[in-house]
């Protein structure tokens, strides 16, 4: 019998060893579309981390410059396609700045109710898919039955399930069908029944919280660096939303309640995002109450042929699903914008991957990366 000691001793020869390069992504279960991570790993633990972007870019920023102001609402609605409706805010809401134009009460207040919808629907299906990348399959049949509840209102509405394509400069494409807000409050009412089932089903599950408390911890400080917004930034923290701080649309009005948590791991982010949802579905009934209490009127004004925003500049930010779209626009009187400049949440958000992933497991990567809540289209827009 041979008896072989390694390693052992002053004289010993260590072993050789070299860190391992693995590829995550661009096509890869754990990425949430064509995203790659380039990871350096110690064993089984990260030591490095470089998000990788640009897969499916589709430069929509230059296709601005050559569509007019009526055309670009369809290209700004699909870099989040979960949040089609809050990504046509921002460009209507700049061009009617720099057109000093109001739109009317009717308009500013179902824009709000569509636009908190729209929030329900975003986070229904990240509260239903993130269980699912932890190994759970049933939250996802749950939040997708409320989700076909909410987007048969919106589909009524608009005739889309993803670009709805409503909003236009000065208000909106046309007036609420007879009986939809009656409609609206039973959609609302439904999902609030469910939620309860829905919370117990997966923040109170063992697994659950022991796959994601602890795991992924995003401080303050890498925030504050990083320009991380939204939800992701309220779980650490940061109490800021655009809604209460710098209210647009009807805002200013509702009582909007600033969601936050302070461990910033992946169950508070997940935490965060079901508050949220609570506080959208309260939102929403107010501004049914409201619209219902409204006399009738017009939901949009009457625009030129040939739509031409004066010469000049502005910045435009909403409190997207996702976190923080801002849209810069220069024009030069125009019927085309000279330019204008997205700021996507997912983009800035995802940024901070390479300060939270090195120190965990390989395996906690799924965790985190679902935590982060992104859409690969608001990267690479």
């Amino acid at each position: 019998m041979t008896e072989r000691v390694v390693g052992i001793g002053a004289g010993a020869k260590e072993l050789a060893t070299e860190d391992m390069i693995l590829n995550i992504g661009p096509q890869h279960p754990s990425t949430h579309g064509v995203l790659r991570l380039r990871l350096t790993l110690d064993g089984e633990r990260i030591a490095t981390a470089e998000p990788i972007i640009g897969y499916m870019h589709r430069g929509a920023e230059k296709l601005f410059e050559v569509r007019d102001y009526r055309q670009i609402i369809m290209l700004a609605n699909r870099h989040d396609w979960l949040s089609g409706f809050a990504n046509e805010l921002g460009v209507v809401l700049a061009a009617e700045r720099l057109l000093g134009m109001e739109p009317p009460v009717r308009a500013v207040w179902a824009r709000t109710l569509l636009a908190e919808l729209n929030r329900v629907l975003n986070h229904l299906m990240f509260l239903g898919s993130y269980p699912l990348e932890l190994g759970a399959m049933t939250p996802l049949f749950y939040s997708f039955d409320e989700r076909e509840r909410i987007q048969a209102v919106m589909e009524e509405i608009s005739g889309g399930r993803m670009h709805y394509m409503f909003n236009r400069v000065g208000g909106l494409k046309e007036d609420l069908p007879l009986g939809w807000l009656d409609r609206v409050s039973e959609a609302v009412a439904g999902t609030r029944r469910r939620v309860p089932d829905i919370e117990n089903l997966i923040l109170h599950n063992e697994i659950f919280i022991a796959r994601t408390r602890g795991v992924g911890v995003l401080t303050r400080e890498q925030i504050m660096q990083y320009g991380v917004s939204g939800p992701i930034a309220r779980a650490s923290g940061v109490d800021f939303d655009l809604r209460h701080d710098e209210p647009y649309l009807a805002y200013p009005e509702l009582p909007v309640k600033v969601v936050t948590r302070s461990a910033g791991d992946c169950h508070d982010r997940f935490e965060v995002l079901f508050e949220q949802l609570k506080v959208s579905l309260d939102l929403a009934d107010a501004c049914v109450e409201r619209l219902r209490s409204l006399p009738p009127g017009p939901v949009n004004q009457r625009l030129p042929k040939v739509l031409k925003v004066p010469e000049g500049h502005t910045y435009a930010w909403t409190e997207n699903p996702l976190g923080i779209n801002g849209y810069y626009l220069v024009s030069k009187g125009d019927k085309t914008p000279w330019r204008l400049k997205l700021r996507s949440a997912s983009y800035s958000n995802i940024q901070v991957l390479r300060e939270m992933l090195p120190g965990h497991l390989v395996a906690d990567m799924v965790a985190i990366l679902g935590s982060m809540f992104f859409v690969v289209g608001d990267i690479d827009k």
